[in-house]
């Protein structure tokens, strides 16, 4: 497990934003066998020593009903002053060829502090900027090639868009968003290194592998997420808790 705190640079940031910093959780994986449950507490220590602004958790929370307990325990933690939210994955809806997924939709995270995002928006203020958070259903992202969630875009001082899958990246309109936050991926879980490199043996083919990417004006972060599916081994792909401070550029 590791910290991972980054600085991102967004165009036109409004002065009251400078410094604001975002904690970024991706896929939880939370009731699939191995060390998920322990990776997801440590991550909620983290962000709770950390203190940020705003939190958001880019899917895949849980694999399993018998991870709801472990899931809800760490939500009630997470606590900011702007809030904290969440979209679903493919694994939320055992969309996917994973063995330990139950089948079993998680519908909603209702008794937390976090709230879930499913073609919604919603806005809060920080000083004198509003801040515009919009967060991707994974089966509208999947059943619609040319969903951009256009839908959710509103006047704001910053705008981010919370998406479990990165390609989301290429289906905005320049100008939509000014931050994207996804994961999904695992920044391939398990990992051969080499010098100057690594092989990926999960989604080597994949543009967006994990870190940050600038396209048109948008900056979009990838998390590597903190659990794992279909084995419950990591190798040269720590699992991380991000925490983004954005800086004017």
């Amino acid at each position: 497990m590791r910290l991972v705190r980054r600085d991102v640079p967004v165009s036109g940031l409004h002065p009251d934003l400078v410094g604001f910093r975002i904690a970024h959780l991706s896929d939880l994986h939370l009731g699939a066998p191995g060390r998920n449950g322990r990776a997801f507490a440590t991550g909620v220590d983290l962000v709770v020593a950390e203190q940020p602004d705003l939190v958001c958790i880019s899917g895949d929370l849980r694999a399993r009903r018998r991870g709801d307990v472990a899931l809800r325990a760490g939500l009630e933690r997470l606590v900011a002053p702007l809030g904290a939210f969440a979209v679903l994955g493919n694994h939320d809806y055992a969309d996917g060829h994973d063995p330990f997924a139950d089948g079993h939709a998680l519908s909603d995270l209702d008794g937390t502090p976090v709230r879930l995002l499913a073609d919604t928006a919603v806005e809060v203020t920080r000083r004198g900027a509003r801040v515009r958070v919009g967060g991707v259903a994974p089966r509208t992202f999947e059943a619609t090639a040319d969903e951009r969630g256009a839908d959710l875009v509103g006047d704001a001082d910053l705008r981010i868009l919370v998406c479990h899958f990165p390609p989301v990246l290429d289906r905005l309109r320049v100008g939509e968003w000014d931050l994207v936050l996804t994961g999904h991926l695992h920044g391939g879980q398990i990992c051969v290194p080499y010098p100057g490199g690594k092989v990926r043996l999960a989604h080597r083919s994949r543009e967006y592998l994990e870190g940050v990417y600038h396209r048109d004006g948008t900056t979009m972060h990838v998390s590597r997420g903190l659990g794992t599916t279909f084995v419950p081994i990591r190798f040269a792909a720590r699992p991380e808790v991000t925490v983004l401070r954005l800086v004017a550029t």
